[in-house]
């Protein structure tokens, strides 16, 4: 079934802001229920990526050239990380004493979340997995902006902008000729942005970096919605 354009836009602006509304109001802490939802988010997209972008990808391309998209993507994440200290899988380690706008973080997360959008078609699941893995990360992100000590001004800034960067990178993927035209290389980019991710939260959404039987269902879980949606 196709999925309205608009409504593409319009879901993952409203993920982002009802998960900050609800780190708002709720408080939660980040305790082994967001681990286990962060679990589920990364199994979900990493078997998303396989089942949808990877053969995608690979079809009618030089092999060889996609893998090196592929390895340029994961390597983009872990240049962005070196900034956003870990934010895009759920880890918070900026200074929340300092009241400034932390800029870096913002950049680095705006990135993340435009490279995340060019994937995204009307008819894909890519845009579910992209919502199911944006729900934890942007409420952690809250949670961490709201107990800091930046302005309230500054914090809705952020989320504002950052809530529009994936549908700006769909928008952009669909309707500029430049990336239509290289619209398989810069999928790879996010299949490699999408693999790094999404095994970082796999093996650090537990403590101890170990297995329970918990997490293995909740894994499992989101391999198996992702094959069968």
């Amino acid at each position: 079934m196709n999925i309205p354009f608009a409504v593409v836009f319009i879901i993952p602006v409203l993920a982002v802001w009802a998960s900050f509304g609800f780190a708002w109001a709720v408080k939660p802490k980040f305790n082994k229920n967001i681990r286990l939802l962060l679990a589920f988010s990364g199994a979900f997209l990493l078997a998303l990526t396989f089942f949808e972008l990877l053969p995608e990808v690979y079809e009618g391309e030089n092999p060889k050239t996609m893998a090196l998209f592929i390895l340029a993507g994961i390597l983009l994440q872990i240049f962005l990380e070196f900034f956003s200290k870990g934010a895009e899988h759920g880890h918070m380690h900026i200074d929340g004493e300092k009241n400034e706008f932390p800029i870096l973080l913002f950049l680095s997360l705006s990135i993340h979340a435009l490279v995340e959008g060019v994937p995204i078609e009307g008819n894909s699941p890519i845009l579910y997995g992209i919502i199911v893995h944006k729900v934890p990360v942007a409420i952690i992100l809250s949670i961490f902006l709201l107990n800091s000590k930046m302005r309230m001004a500054s914090i809705l800034l952020f989320i504002s902008i950052f809530s529009l960067m994936t549908p700006l990178g769909t928008y952009v993927a669909t309707y500029s000729s430049w990336v239509s035209e290289y619209g398989n290389y810069l999928n790879a980019l996010a299949i490699g942005v999408f693999l790094h991710i999404s095994t970082i939260i796999l093996f650090e959404s537990s403590q101890g970096h170990s297995f329970n039987f918990r997490k293995l269902i909740v894994i499992l879980l989101g391999v198996g919605v992702a094959y069968f949606i």
